[in-house]
């Protein structure tokens, strides 16, 4: 197996680089113009990111505006309670919806294992167009939602403040709750594989919602399925590593926990330091982040600032990825994040020599 020669993958396995590789979550999105203009032209969200054509088009777009280490692919994670049939749309101003939630363990047990290059054949298509078009010049990172996390919108029947009905379930019947999970993390791990079988050379779960469980209620419903994936996933592609990536949006205090499952890297928010997270991780893992999001509506001063911040807090040596703590929100300037772009590049070199 030969070592990978992009900046983000090194940094992913702990390999020496040159500087801090840096890409942004949601990098591709309504803060670009040219990403708006392509959304009114396909007419809604999942008419952008079920055509391959459209969505290549949309995850290429920050790369041609910033010096990026990597694109990620343009989906969404509900992708798959979707191809289980739950009928996924879009309200304006009020995020997903679905047709037909989940909520006991009859409809649990109906539901389908889908094939991704079947009812999700135009994500593949999508991850094979754009690795057609990146042509080895940065690498391509597929992405899931975790299986709790895909779990809260499949039983809340949307976006939730307070995660009601979902944490009854996991409560009132903790079989039913396990066997959804189970589902779920199996058809994860089918989607994830199947992206890089069609040429994603990095994955991400995005454990969004992790930090509304409790903490043992996290390591029983969400650790352990991410655990499952992580032991489930293809590791090696074409004679390469594939880097997996957890990010558990909230969970500072599982970090342990969650450097245990074997991943390769984790994502971390602005909550707790990286020199706090990289001391309790310890060589384990890589880390990335942790920016937090806000300070992009900052001055450019401000932003540079806060970059180097950022480094100096991981410190010297490779295993740290620059990211933000969540994703870039759509009101930034996209000035700022060329700001933050070209502040890495400028920084980071020390902390390699």
């Amino acid at each position: 197996m030969t070592e990978p020669n992009h900046r983000l993958l090194r940094a992913l396995l702990r390999l020496p680089v040159d500087r801090t590789p840096v890409w942004i979550m949601r990098q591709a999105g309504r803060y670009l113009p040219e990403y708006r203009e392509v959304r009114a032209k396909a007419g809604s969200f999942m008419a952008l990111a079920t055509q391959p054509e459209l969505a290549c088009e949309v995850t290429l777009q920050p790369l041609r505006r910033f010096d990026l280490d990597a694109a990620i692919l343009f989906s969404d994670i509900l992708t798959i309670p979707d191809a289980m049939g739950l009928g996924l749309y879009f309200v304006e101003g009020e995020g997903p919806k679905f047709e037909r939630p989940v909520r006991d363990a009859a409809a649990i047990r109906a539901l389908p294992r889908p094939d991704p290059e079947d009812s999700l054949r135009y994500v593949m298509d999508a991850v094979r167009l754009i690795r057609r078009e990146l042509d080895e010049e940065k690498p391509l990172i597929g992405f899931a939602g975790s299986p709790w996390t895909l779990m809260t919108y499949m039983v809340e029947g949307g976006s939730s403040r307070d995660f009601a009905r979902v944490k009854a379930l996991l409560y009132d019947d903790p079989d039913a709750a396990h066997l959804l999970l189970g589902k779920l993390a199996d058809n994860v791990t089918d989607y994830l594989n199947a992206q890089i079988e069609a040429g994603a050379q990095a994955v991400q779960v995005f454990d969004s919602w992790g930090g509304a469980l409790a903490h043992d209620a996290f390591r029983e419903f969400s650790l352990r399925y991410l655990t499952r994936i992580v032991d489930g996933l293809k590791r090696e592609h074409d004679g390469q590593k594939i880097p997996v990536i957890l990010f558990s949006k909230g969970c500072n205090t599982q970090l342990e926990g969650l450097a245990d499952t074997g991943a390769d890297a984790l994502g971390v928010d602005w909550t707790i330091t990286l020199a706090e997270a990289r001391h309790r991780v310890g060589n384990r893992v890589a880390l990335q982040g942790n920016m937090d999001p806000a300070i992009l509506l900052a001055s450019p001063a401000a932003i540079r600032a806060q970059v180097r911040a950022t480094l100096e807090s991981y410190g010297e040596g490779t295993g740290h990825v620059f990211n933000l703590g969540h994703g870039i929100t759509p009101g930034v300037p996209p000035e700022h994040l060329g700001a933050l772009v070209d502040a890495v590049h400028e920084f980071s070199p020390a902390l390699h020599g």
